[in-house]
């Protein structure tokens, strides 16, 4: 694990600023007029909830705006490079404000497969996850297909000092298991499953039709 220096942490304190502010700005012209009609009784709480979605939604756009800007590109992050300072400044983003939401399993199916396309990840029709994708950017799935519940799609790998990111890719019809772990670089191809709780090495390549399960996980049929 690296080091977060105080300037990365910096920038991503001025970023959450402007959250803020533009939450704010919003709040009072769109939404206020609104709060100040409604009913005294639910005025306080009707003003948190809404305030907090609608930061959740700018914090969205700002950090889809600074990713679009600063792109962070698949393979290894070299140390002190500018792709290590974009990783850590987006790991503040989705450590502080993303993942609390995303973890917390609150929103409904139909829900997160919004939330995780806001932050980049490749849905097809018909697919949903109730499980954790981590760096929804690398993450590819099609169509028809379903994470199951507690599952973790994990593209980024850190070993020692080491850190990279290798694209995950689902194909259609695909199937993981509740609390099943998908490390980096794993494709899957069409009408595949991965057993519950099984844990598919880095880089592993599953075939069409192919049923995985274990730890680690092997071919079963």
């Amino acid at each position: 694990m690296r080091k977060i220096s105080v300037l990365q942490i910096l920038v991503f304190n001025l970023l959450l600023l402007l959250c803020f502010g533009l939450t704010w700005g919003l709040y009072k012209l769109a939404v206020a007029p609104w709060i100040y009609a409604a009913t005294a009784e639910y005025r306080p709480l009707a003003t948190v909830l809404l305030f907090a979605v609608l930061f959740f939604c700018v914090s969205v756009c700002v950090h889809r705006l600074f990713l679009a800007l600063f792109p962070l590109r698949p393979g290894e992050v070299a140390q002190g490079s500018g792709q290590e300072f974009v990783y850590h400044v987006y790991i503040l983003f989705y450590l502080l404000v993303f993942y609390p939401v995303l973890r917390s399993g609150i929103p409904p199916a139909p829900i997160m497969r919004l939330l995780y396309q806001a932050l980049g990840a490749k849905l097809g029709g018909n697919t949903y996850s109730q499980g954790l994708i981590h760096d929804p950017m690398f993450v590819t799935i099609g169509e028809n297909s379903t994470v199951g519940q507690s599952a973790l799609i994990i593209p980024h790998q850190i070993e020692g000092n080491k850190l990279a990111h290798l694209p995950i890719t689902m194909g259609n019809h695909v199937t993981i298991g509740a609390n099943a772990v998908i490390l980096p670089g794993v494709r899957i191809g069409n009408h595949a499953m991965v057993a519950t709780g099984a844990v598919v090495p880095k880089e592993t390549v599953i075939g069409d039709h192919e049923v995985w399960g274990g730890v680690p996980a092997k071919r079963i049929r």
